[in-house]
């Protein structure tokens, strides 16, 4: 699929002279004014800050509708791919485009859970950071430090290099997100086990011990996989945004990819379901929810219900069903439901989903609410949500930088500004200053 060129035009009219511009249609929404050549002619270019109003690239993978609550890989709506699909098949469908024969999926799977473990030496750099290091500024170094390793698949210009590439960071990931768990505990790192599926590889990781067998929760390892599915892609967000201007200038794949994670740690990005729990923790039990409702409702209180309302959705995140299917699924396994942070949450929930404030602006319970819920009754810290949401994400990176490689009209990242500083001033001995 290419973009196309309508026979529209928008035309810029400056100091007296036109500029036409042409305007491209997309397969799905509005249509974009193409502004490459307005600097050349013009002498003149946009400002638009956090670029939320500008295309920074063409994609084929995902597409999102904030009007319409909808999210599609490929083409596929989400609620589909999490109702009958896997994660390691939605890895298939965002890397190659299409979803995979049983044979294909078969081979995938294979190549994926023969690449987890990783290099024995990379055990050491564990010990260099202190036990109570975030796991997300493990996770940076070691993500980074991966290029030191894998020597044979750094050359992006090699088409089966960045496939091998592709793959190792999709096995090793979770296992590198294990380790920096474990370590944080003082606990032996545990290593994967190609029996297991890739979520329940991933709890097996977290949650074993020598000294005793552990077995995985099928309901717990289902929940695990619609999170890594529903997180897998999300367009060009600020994380992925970071992992094509960084692949923009050559650097190598493992680079690339660590800068996606440095990204994703901001608050505002992959930190919203920690800020979430943290904001439920600090509610503390249910009798205190009116206390903090109306806090919400007061403009000038400063104090944001964590969890509610999305920035791109303006009815509903379609991804939160889900999650919320799975959050209850979890809970009535685990039997938990007097577990009070649990209980806030669900409090908080009915009244955003019934109050005509919340209601009347759309602050309906989102995928960041549902999924803190569920890793919290499943026993992870805070500190590991966006370790997590790391490992959902890789996919995504991954597929986004490979398409970008394959660009053709693909340049480094080179944005403008608009200067505000002093004009040209000469420099005054610091004696007469």
């Amino acid at each position: 699929m290419t973009t196309t060129t309508t026979n529209r035009k928008a035309t810029l009219t400056l100091d007296g002279k036109d500029y036409d511009l042409p305007v491209l249609h997309p397969t799905l929404g509005p249509d974009v004014v193409d502004i490459r050549k307005l600097y050349g002619e013009a002498d003149i270019f946009t400002y638009d800050p956090g670029f939320t109003s500008t295309a920074s690239c063409e994609s084929t993978i995902t597409y999102i509708d904030g009007d319409l609550g909808e999210l599609l890989y490929r083409g596929y709506p989400i609620e589909q791919l999490a109702d009958k699909s896997t994660h390691l098949e939605v890895c298939y469908l965002l890397l190659y485009g299409d979803l995979p024969t049983a044979g294909q999926l078969a081979d995938f799977n294979a190549r994926v859970t023969r690449h987890t473990m990783v290099h024995e030496q990379m055990h050491y750099f564990f010990r260099g950071f202190r036990r109570d290091s975030h796991p997300m500024a493990t996770m940076v170094g070691v993500v980074g430090a991966m290029s030191a390793f894998y020597h044979d698949s750094l050359d992006i210009n090699d088409p089966w290099q960045r496939e091998v590439a592709a793959i190792r960071m999709i096995a090793k990931l979770p296992t590198i997100a294990a380790m920096a768990y474990k370590y944080s505990l003082g606990q032996p790192f545990v290593y994967p086990k190609n029996s297991l599926s890739y979520a329940g590889n991933f709890l097996h990781m977290c949650f074993a011990i020598p000294a005793e067998d552990y077995v995985v929760s099928p309901v717990l390892e289902k929940a695990m996989d619609r999170i890594m599915m529903l997180h897998a892609d999300h367009e060009q967000n600020a994380s992925t945004s970071t992992v094509r201007l960084a692949g923009s200038s050559g650097a190598n794949p493992f680079a690339c990819i660590a800068a996606g994670i440095a990204c994703l740690w901001g608050p505002a990005h992959g930190g919203a379901n920690q800020a979430c729990l943290e904001m439920l923790k600090e509610i503390g039990s249910v009798d205190r929810i009116p206390e903090y409702i109306a806090k919400a409702k007061d403009k000038n209180s400063g104090f944001r219900l964590m969890g509610f309302g999305h920035r791109v959705y303006k009815n509903f995140d379609p991804r939160a069903k889900v999650m919320k299917e799975s959050a209850d699924e979890v809970l009535g396994l685990l039997g938990i439901e007097d577990n009070p942070i649990l209980q806030v949450a669900k409090e908080l929930e009915r009244i955003a989903l019934s109050d005509d404030y919340f209601v009347s602006k759309k602050l309906y319970p989102n995928v960041d609410f549902y999924s803190g819920i569920i890793l919290e009754a499943m026993g992870f810290p805070t500190s590991m949500f966006t370790p997590i949401f790391a490992i959902s994400r890789t996919v995504g990176w991954i597929s986004q930088w490979k398409e970008m490689i394959g660009d053709k009209n693909q340049k480094i990242g080179r944005p403008r500004q608009l200067y505000i500083g002093p004009k040209r001033r000469d420099y005054v001995d610091v004696r007469h200053r």
